[in-house]
């Protein structure tokens, strides 16, 4: 650990505090402080909480957590029921009124971070997603607690069916995407499957725990360029470097089968993705506006010099 290292995690401590307005009595002029309005969060996102739960999951004393919610039932936003399970346990709800209380500051916090974000470009909005995302992962340890658990392996019997499903899945959940994607996905994969040529191409495909979490293909294009494919990573995976690691896999792999560039296309929407391209070097070198999977988007083609 260096002194720098120190100092800079300290600026930027500061930084985000008063970033954030954790320095005011208010967040938002809401008239909540930032503790309570993040009690207030969590308790709209579940019902049930147990203030020893809630306690332990925010870090906060107990007794400070119980004179907010102390607050809150005397304003008539928070009521306690008696857990099914456990007749002793008071499990912790917001009332009605206590969801209209949070709607408006949960707005003001929606339309502050879509200001911030409005200021950036689209690769400045890719970079700081990208950074922020590493950045909760290292420091909540999530990533080195996974680490012993990851491995990317080349494709097996069985795990073509699984990126087909999965891109059609996780497309249509996040980005509402039609079941036509799935096809299209189907006859990438087919004619993968069917011209498979091992020694210029690859399948990887990223486990966690054992089981398959993501993917990423290297195709052959002509003698000297190769294509980058269907790279996703599936709920369970994110946040951990996956991604990343998968295009690292494949660019290496492209450059020992001795292709002079590596090319790919994406959809602008996919800023996750698209931060990582950029991250390893490549560049943005077409675009143009389609109509495709029931969606308008703007088609990217971007490549890389080996």
């Amino acid at each position: 650990m260096t002194d720098h290292a120190v100092a800079a995690l300290r600026r930027f401590n500061r930084f985000h505090t008063r970033f954030v307005g954790a320095l005011g009595s208010s967040l938002h002029g809401s008239g909540f402080t930032l503790t309570e309005a993040r009690v207030l969060y969590e308790l709209a996102q579940r019902d049930g909480w147990l203030a020893g739960e809630l306690a332990r999951d925010l870090g906060l004393d107990p007794a400070y957590l119980s004179r907010i919610l102390k607050r809150f039932a005397a304003s008539g936003w928070l009521e306690r029921r008696r857990s099914p399970e456990d007749g002793r346990a008071l499990r912790l709800c917001l009332t009605q009124a206590g969801r209209a209380v949070f709607a408006p500051l949960d707005e003001a916090s929606r339309k502050e971070a879509s200001g911030v974000l409005r200021k950036l470009d689209a690769a400045g909005r890719d970079r700081l997603v990208s950074a922020l995302g590493e950045a909760e992962a290292l420091l909540s340890g999530a990533e080195a607690g996974a680490a012993s658990r990851m491995a990317i392996r080349r494709h097996r019997p069985g795990d073509i069916g699984w990126v087909i499903s999965a891109h059609g899945r996780i497309y249509a959940e996040d980005h509402g995407w039609d079941i036509s994607f799935e096809g299209f996905v189907a006859e990438i994969a087919a004619q993968f499957l069917r011209d498979f040529q091992p020694e210029r191409e690859c399948c990887l495909i990223a486990e966690l725990d054992g089981a398959p979490v993501g993917s990423a293909f290297v195709v052959r294009e002509s003698d000297e360029v190769a294509k980058l494919r269907m790279v996703i990573v599936d709920r369970p995976g994110r946040g951990l470097g996956l991604g990343k690691a998968l295009v690292r896999e494949a660019i290496a792999f492209a450059r020992s089968a001795g292709y002079r560039r590596m090319v790919l296309w994406t959809n602008d929407i996919l800023h996750a993705a698209r931060a990582i391209y950029m991250a390893e070097g490549f560049r943005l070198v077409a675009e143009e506006r389609h109509h495709s999977f029931g969606q308008d988007l703007v088609g990217q083609n971007w490549e890389l010099a080996l």
